[in-house]
């Protein structure tokens, strides 16, 4: 395909196309589709699923388990709303990464309308993904489960049954952080009901039996000690990432910056939003109910597929 004044290249990686500045055409918001974001793969669906019941589980535990027996009050009282008030914010941070879109490119808009629209210089080379057919902008790469091209893929992450891109990478790291907090608080709680009941014989630690008892903070140290390690990890390296303005698949093909880093704070205030503030920790922020469900009410969810 080919039009005059520019030349339009069948390749994948190296766009020239900046998603900022040059690419602002069927992007925009007011032409995107009223529809939320909804991935339709089986095995992210089951990973999600997990992920839901894992920490669920956590919660029943400490609630139940170890905190409603308890004999003081106030270490009961706090220890519950924390443990309770971090495991909300940690389900609502993997649902924005998982409802929010990533930033697909429109798919099909290499049209010839289209590249006019753009206003191109005479020679100027733009890259067309052979996949889905859209023009991609600079730092976009195409996802093989999503279908789609994301701008500033980090990459797909089965867990939230979605990208982790440039609208959604924010989200995605406070759910590593949250979880990552819950199951050290999770591993701390355990680790003093194990002290408590052995001095105790077991007697009045817990309203289960000392064999359920037992067999149920066993599985909540497994799950606690796996989820912290891997999030805990998942965060130290999205926190890089965003410092270093470079994607992990960037960093995978060794690929040389063609634009402009924003690094350490610069990079941060991009991703998070604006200053410094409580909002940064925050995944309620920017979440309009009322416009999110007349989405849903006009168009229910935008598949991927």
């Amino acid at each position: 395909m080919q039009s005059s004044g520019h030349r339009l290249r069948d390749v994948e990686h190296h766009p020239l196309l900046n998603n900022e500045e040059d690419f602002d055409g069927p992007s925009s918001e007011s032409e995107l589709p009223n529809r939320i974001w909804f991935i339709r793969d089986g095995c992210g669906l089951v990973c999600a699923f997990i992920t839901w019941f894992l920490v669920l589980y956590a919660d029943f535990v400490v609630t139940f388990v170890m905190l409603l027996p308890s004999k003081n009050f106030w270490y009961a009282l706090i220890n519950g709303v924390a443990f309770n008030f971090l495991a909300v914010l940690a389900l609502t941070s993997h649902l924005r990464t998982m409802l929010t879109d990533p930033g697909a490119v429109p798919k099909g808009n290499a049209t010839k309308e289209y590249m006019d629209s753009l206003q191109l210089k005479p020679g100027e080379v733009i890259y067309k993904c052979p996949k889905c057919c859209s023009i991609k902008p600079e730092r976009a790469h195409h996802c093989s489960i999503c279908k789609r091209c994301i701008r500033k893929m980090d990459h797909h992450c089965p867990w939230v049954n979605n990208c982790v891109g440039e609208n959604n990478q924010k989200f995605f790291v406070l759910f590593t952080m949250y979880i990552s907090i819950i199951s050290a608080h999770a591993l701390i709680l355990a680790g003093f009901q194990f002290f408590t009941c052995v001095k105790d014989q077991w007697t009045e630690c817990s309203d289960f039996s000392p064999p359920a008892a037992v067999i149920l903070l066993i599985f909540l140290c497994l799950e606690a000690l796996l989820f912290l390690t891997f999030t805990a990890v998942m965060f130290a390296t999205q926190i890089h990432s965003i410092c270093n303005d470079e994607t992990e698949i960037e960093r995978l093909k060794n690929e040389k910056p063609t634009w402009e880093r924003r690094v350490r704070w610069e990079g941060m205030r991009t991703v998070f939003g604006g200053q410094p503030s409580l909002l940064w920790i925050n995944p309620f922020a920017g979440l309009r109910l009322r416009r999110l469900l007349s989405r849903t009410r006009k168009g229910g969810a935008e598949f991927s597929v």
